[in-house]
Formats: C-alpha cells, sequence, structure tokens
C-alpha cells in the first residue's frame, strides 16, 4: 500500500498543509533515536524537494545535535479525519541559527516570536506514503498555549541562561550547536 515520490507534488503539499502536526525523527552514528511531535504554524514548503520549520527551544536540542553528526532526518504527517493517509519525507537536515543569513532569509516566511533558536532545512531524498488506516480519527481543538507563556515567564535572559544550560549539547553528549555563538 506504500508508494514512493522523488519529490512534492501538489497532491502532497494540499496534505501537508492540512495537517495541524507533525513528527521529526532523527539518531546519531551512535546514540538514542529522537522523534518529536511538532504543532503550532511552523512548517513550510520551500520547493518539490526542501521543506523548513521553526524550532523554539526546548528541554533538549536533539535535532540539532543529530543532523550534525549524522544528518539523517524523517518527517512524519497523519491525517487524523476520514481521510486516512501517512506521509513520510525522508531527507538530510540542517540547522540555521538565529542570526545566520539563510536563519534571516527563512524567516521572512514566518512570524517572529520569542523562544525560536533556530530553522530547519530538509532535502527531500525521497517521501513515501502509506494508507494510515490504523491511525485513530481525532479533531483539533486548538493550539496549546503553554510554550508561549513558558517562554513569557524565562523572559530573554532567562531564555539565553536555559539555551546556555539545556541546548548546546543532546542528551548523549553531542554538540547542538556549531558555534559558541549561536543565540536564541
Amino acid at each position: 500500500m506504500a508508494d514512493f515520490f522523488d519529490a512534492l507534488e501538489q497532491k502532497h503539499i494540499d496534505f501537508i498543509n492540512a495537517q495541524q502536526m507533525f513528527f521529526v525523527a532523527t539518531a546519531p552514528k551512535d546514540g538514542r533515536i529522537n522523534l518529536s511531535p511538532k504543532g503550532l504554524d511552523c512548517f513550510r514548503i520551500l520547493s518539490p524537494t526542501e521543506v523548513c520549520y521553526i524550532d523554539y527551544i526546548g528541554s533538549g536540542n536533539e535535532t540539532a545535535a543529530h543532523l550534525l553528526d549524522d544528518g539523517r532526518i524523517t518527517v512524519m504527517f497523519n491525517s487524523y479525519n476520514r481521510n486516512a493517509l501517512i506521509m513520510r519525507l525522508y531527507g538530510t537536515g540542517q540547522s540555521h541559527a538565529r542570526g545566520s543569513a539563510r536563519f534571516e532569509e527563512l524567516m521572512e516566511l514566518f512570524e517572529d516570536a520569542p523562544g525560536i533558536r533556530q530553522i530547519f532545512t530538509i532535502q527531500i531524498n525521497n517521501l513515501q506514503t502509506s494508507c494510515g488506516y490504523g491511525v485513530p480519527i481525532y479533531e483539533g481543538v486548538e493550539e496549546r498555549k503553554t510554550l508561549g507563556k513558558w517562554i513569557d515567564s524565562k523572559g530573554e535572559q532567562g531564555l539565553k541562561d536555559y539555551f546556555e544550560e539545556r541546548n548546546r549539547v543532546s542528551i548523549d553528549g553531542l554538540p547542538a550547536t556549531e558555534n559558541k555563538g549561536d543565540r536564541i
């Protein structure tokens, strides 16, 4: 039931744009596999073979560390309505830190907000669609406000301190940033 494609077609773009959340999976050459859910309006399609998403400061920075170490990334979208479908984007990713030229270029596609630490770009090698018949039907009620409230409660210096303490290395001790000067 699975079909593979070399690039996004319009039907894939329409499907992605209709989803309220997605999942990102990465792994270092040696260490734990990371799987993270993503919400908010943070995903954009740049071309049929390139996508990007905003990454907010969080409890770790595994995706960035894994991409520096290995580069591989999978993004998965699920349909939670009656039209079942799963789509996986397989590719290689790169982190673009706030202040970098690429970050600034890509931020033109988004609204700026406190707590954005980087933007990931993904070069799609191929993508797969499959049935998704075993995925339940869910209704997205609303975006959580918790992340924004937490970011606001930290303040600018608190976020910088948190980034230094919790986001410079992965849980496996891998570097998550290339430059000590990377900032949020």
